[in-house]
């Protein structure tokens, strides 16, 4: 498997770039991501992505390690190619991406060219647990309206309660009384864990 790439940058195009290592030239698909935060100075690393098929070896390119991460979680989505996951990763930035499938955001991902609405909701479907456990929660739902809630439910599982199982908890004591304090809201969930 070939991790990463070190070295001349022979050509840049906003979807591939050609880098020259040790007298080799790689051709290697990017996003527009990566195309943006490359920079035309002659030395570059990027991690890369190796596809093997039956009849072709491509290599895809990132700038960031977080970028590869996310490519390789959609690949593992039913539907879902190299091809796709690339155009994803060209529409909306990583974190973008994360963000959407941590909330459940299907417009968002739907609003990507070739992504229609059982696409995007089987990616937050099958990566949504994975995005969850692999990153941070505070990380990847800084936009969801009830801070209180996201608290308490980070509190639930420090102290070793599932998520799912602390959600249930959590939506039911703030469905009773949405004003609660984070301390309270803890509390009253703890009775019903």
């Amino acid at each position: 498997m070939i991790t990463h790439l070190k070295g001349r940058l022979v050509e840049k195009n906003p979807t591939y770039v050609v880098i020259e290592c040790a007298g080799v030239g790689y051709f290697v698909n990017i996003s527009l991501h990566t195309f943006s935060k490359i920079t035309d100075s002659e030395n570059i690393q990027l991690y890369t992505h190796l596809q093997v098929k039956e009849d072709s070896h491509t290599l895809y390119g990132f700038a960031e390690n977080s970028e590869r991460e996310i490519f390789r979680l959609l690949l593992s989505v039913s539907g879902i190619g190299s091809n796709i996951a690339r155009t994803m990763l060209s529409s909306l930035t990583p974190l973008q991406i994360k963000n959407a499938i941590a909330c459940g955001d299907v417009p968002t991902i739907q609003a990507i060219k070739g992504i229609g609405a059982k696409t995007a909701q089987r990616v937050i479907l099958d990566l949504k647990d994975k995005v969850l456990k692999i990153y941070n929660i505070d990380e990847v739902s800084p936009n969801l309206n009830n801070t209180n809630k996201e608290e308490a439910l980070s509190a639930l599982e420090v102290l070793g309660f599932a998520r799912r199982q602390s959600e249930k908890a959590v939506d039911k004591v703030l469905s009773q009384d949405p004003t609660l304090s984070v301390e309270d809201i803890i509390k009253q969930a703890l009775k019903n864990l």
